[in-house]
């Protein structure tokens, strides 16, 4: 085979009061890289805490230029079927057929109207992976993103479909971190929620740092979410 392939595994923590440093899920991943330069990102995410528990199974793909091409979610809360979705993306707009009890079957095509940033697909290998659209060259600054979202909850844990959206990500500048996983060059980043973008019923998303690694494949090794959430990931485990 011609392709590359990346497994790893990040731990979800918590940082709340009496519960410091308690696991609280889990996020097994893959990242194959072709020899066209297209990319396809697998992650399968557990949230124990807090209830309702939230399985997730993502399949997302970017071609040689790091633009989506389509994603498939399926997603479980409660240990029960709240939905599944495919979506597909074109330079003009972004479509969607989804599947849930609560919503029944979902068709959605919706223009994009031009350039946008990015689709934040929740699992955390896609947060980092997104990063990729700020110029490093630039040194450190911040600029706003406009993304689409299959879902505005925090923990994305509502039947997929398409939600357009806005976060300030701010780019911090590169330290060297280390995890269990090892030691690695990173890039530091900041997503803000000065915009009031990333709103759900939980309110406005906190601050959330993270370190990515730096080089092509942006992958993350450490970060954290302040304010009510609270929370701390690690990679914990890399194959190459």
């Amino acid at each position: 085979m011609k392709h590359q392939t990346i497994r790893g595994k990040i731990l979800y923590t918590s940082r709340k009061p009496g519960r410091e440093g308690q696991e609280r899920g889990r996020e097994h991943f893959a990242m194959t890289r072709h020899t066209d330069g297209k990319v396809t990102i697998r992650a399968q995410c557990e949230i124990d805490e807090p209830d309702p528990t939230v399985l997730r199974d993502a399949i997302y793909s970017l071609d040689e230029h790091g633009r989506p091409m389509d994603l498939h979610l399926r997603l479980t809360v409660g240990d029960r079927f709240m939905g599944s979705g495919w979506f597909r993306f074109t330079e003009d707009f972004i479509e969607c057929e989804s599947y849930g009890p609560s919503i029944g079957r979902l068709s959605q095509k919706m223009p994009t109207n031009g350039f946008f940033d990015g689709f934040g697909t929740h699992p955390i290998i896609g947060d980092a992976y997104i990063c990729k659209v700020m110029d490093v060259a630039k040194g450190p600054h911040k600029r706003k993103l406009r993304i689409f979202l299959p879902s505005v909850d925090h923990r994305g844990a509502t039947p997929p479909q398409i939600v357009e959206s806005s976060i300030t990500l701010e780019y911090v500048g590169e330290e060297e971190t280390t995890t269990p996983a090892g030691t690695f060059a990173c890039r530091r980043f900041r997503f803000l929620g000065e915009d009031g973008g990333m709103v759900s019923k939980d309110g406005e998303h906190p601050t959330y740092d993270m370190w990515v690694t730096a080089d092509e494949h942006s992958l993350f090794v450490k970060g954290g979410v302040g304010g009510y959430m609270q929370t701390w990931y690690e990679l914990v485990e890399l194959q190459r």
